[in-house]
């Protein structure tokens, strides 16, 4: 398990220099779009990305409605990525493995990448191509339910946790 980084955004030795947006800095984009998105009315609900919050949390574990469809939905105050492609629920950390680069949903590719360093990965969080060695980190989840519940405490990484990080998913 890995813990959580406590402010720098960078919780692995020797970071990376030259990086075109830290996590701090997406996370500001993020809410600054989401206003704008919000603005627009109607075309809100077509978009596949959602910025969302818990809908209760107690301690390290965090209960989030489950998402009716196929979507991408970020809590940048839990720094949590739930994900629904098809049957399955996902909880990713919000970081990318490499060297904690927020994360963001390639729509057209139906895919995660790294702004940082252009790794990819699929909407299971599976590592396909880049400068990261591994998948995404994902949280401990389970059914509850309508809703899902996150441990946000427990982020199981694929080379350290493998039968955790396999089974970290729930079926709707």
């Amino acid at each position: 398990m890995t813990g959580r980084d406590s402010g720098s955004g960078d919780r692995h030795a020797g970071g990376c220099t030259g990086c075109a947006i830290g996590r701090r800095a997406f996370l500001r984009e993020s809410a600054a779009a989401a206003t704008t998105l919000a603005a627009m009315g109607s075309h809100l609900s077509a978009l596949p990305v959602y910025l969302v919050s818990a809908l209760s949390a107690h301690g390290k574990e965090v209960t989030y409605a489950i998402p009716a469809g196929d979507s991408v939905n970020i809590d940048r105050d839990k720094e949590v990525i739930l994900a629904r492609t098809g049957s399955l629920v996902f909880a990713f950390d919000l970081s990318c493995p490499h060297q904690s680069t927020a994360l963001r949903w390639l729509e057209s590719d139906k895919r995660f990448q790294c702004p940082k360093h252009k790794s990819l990965y699929s909407a299971e969080g599976l590592y396909i191509e880049g400068r990261a060695t591994r998948s995404m980190d994902r949280h401990a989840i389970r059914r509850d339910g309508n809703n899902v519940t996150v441990d946000i405490d427990k982020v199981f990484e694929e080379d350290h946790d493998a039968p955790l990080w396999k089974a970290a998913f729930v079926k709707v």
